[in-house]
This record gives structure tokens, sequence and C-alpha cells, in this order.
């Protein structure tokens, strides 16, 4: 039976807005796919050893637990950055995602140093970036949907030659002005959508699955699963991100 081992990073002190949910999703459709899965929960000042971990989960944190999560990192990064152009897959949500570029700027003009794993920075607005969000995403041809809740301060903005992971179609994205949301670089994808974002996105769940298991030349035999659920939640997400795009665009006029 095919095997893929998670990673769950800083499990207490990264899981803003239900980011939790996204581990349970991995878990149960690999379940439902026959997958075994082990999840490693990985502690501040634990070991980590990348070279076991097929898919590294990071969730969302507030400004002081991402610089607790930058320095203790640091130190690893080359490991990460060579687990990272070997193939390893990753997901980092939000405050995780800003940790993967060069740089987070704070409000207070802080700078706090990234894992310069993907070309990107991010510096803090004056307002934050919220609400629903729908987003088209480009990891399948044709392009399908991507839906979400985005709660954000910080402007991301993408080197020249990165990939975002979608178009805007509701919302902000990546920083409220060029209608990218997230990235893709290799087999790492990082976001700001929250929700928890893939109970509602199973496709990205499979996604992510197939990427862990193709890093250790496993190949991803689907079981044919009943969506239905998930993909009601997903079309009522996207209702819900119109109707507020509605109600925001009549108080103007």
């Amino acid at each position: 039976m095919a095997e893929i081992i998670i990673y769950h990073l800083y499990p207490a002190h990264l899981n803003l807005y239900g980011d939790r949910g996204n581990m349970l999703a991995l878990c149960r459709r690999a379940e439902w796919h026959g997958i075994g899965i082990k999840v490693v929960p990985v502690q501040p000042g634990g070991s980590i050893d990348f070279a076991n971990c097929d898919l590294l989960f990071m969730g969302g944190g507030q400004d002081s637990d991402q610089k607790l999560v930058a320095g203790d990192l640091k130190g690893r990064s080359s490991d990460l950055r060579r687990a990272v152009e070997e193939g390893m897959a990753v997901f980092a949500v939000c405050g995780s995602y800003q940790l993967l570029g060069r740089y987070y700027k704070t409000s207070r003009g802080e700078k706090i140093g990234g894992l310069e794993i993907v070309d990107l920075y991010t510096e803090a607005g004056q307002k934050r970036l919220t609400g629903n969000a729908v987003i088209n995403c480009s990891l399948w041809e044709p392009p399908a949907t991507l839906v979400g809740f985005e709660n954000h301060a910080g402007r991301t903005y993408l080197g020249p030659n990165l990939q975002p992971l979608g178009e805007v179609l509701i919302g902000y994205g990546n920083n409220g002005a060029d209608k990218t949301e997230g990235a893709v670089y290799k087999n790492v994808i990082g976001t700001y959508l929250h929700g928890s974002l893939l109970p509602k996105n199973p496709r990205l769940t499979d996604f992510l699955l197939e990427k862990a298991l193709s890093y250790r030349n496993q190949g991803f035999k689907p079981a044919k699963l009943d969506d239905s659920l998930e993909n009601r939640a997903h079309e009522a997400a996207i209702r819900l991100a119109g109707s507020r795009r509605h109600r925001r665009l009549s108080t103007r006029a």
C-alpha cells in the first residue's frame, strides 16, 4: 500500500482560522483513496529530518508566531531548500506562505527575514484584506475555481518568474492590486486562503496527495469518491463570496 509522511509544522502556533481542518481533509481523503498516512507533529526546538518528509504542512500564524517560527527554522533553511528542490511537497497558508519568501516587513517597520525558498516578499499594509475569495486556479487544464477566506494585512509580491496559484475572481489575493493569489514553485503551494481551504476544494487536496506520493516514486491511484457534499460547500462559498461583492458594489453606488 502506498504511504506518505506528513510533517505538521508547529500545530499549536500555526492554526489560525481553522487551518487544522486542512490536516483533517488530507488524512481523510488519503484514507478514502487507500493511502497509508503518518502525521508527525513538529514542535519548536524539535528535530526535523526533512529527508523523511513527503508533505510539509505549515498553517497560518500571527506576527509573533511568525517571528518565532522564522527564528527556529532559519538554521534549517538549507535542509528545507534542498528537500524542496528534490520535489518534497509543501502546503503553506498565510503567515507561513509569507515566511517562504525573502522577508516580511511588519507595520512597525521591522523586517523579518524569510526562508528564501521562493522568490517573493511581503510588506504590511494599513488595511486588512478580508472576506470570502474565489480564484481561477491554473494547476489544471482547463483551470478550476478554488474558494476560501482571506484575512491578512500583508501585501505579497511575486518575483518575475514565479507562478501564482491563480487569478482573483472575487477578493483581494496577494496584494489587492495585481489580481494574483498565492504562489506555486515546484511542488510548493503557498496561499492566503483559509477557511479551511482543503475541505471545500477536494481537487486541491488530491493534488497535494499525488505530489507527495510522486516524491517517493509512488503512483496515485485515486478511488472513485462521492464529492457531492464537498462540491455543494464549494458552490455555496462561491455564492457567498458573490453576494458580498454585490453588497459592496451596491453600497458604493
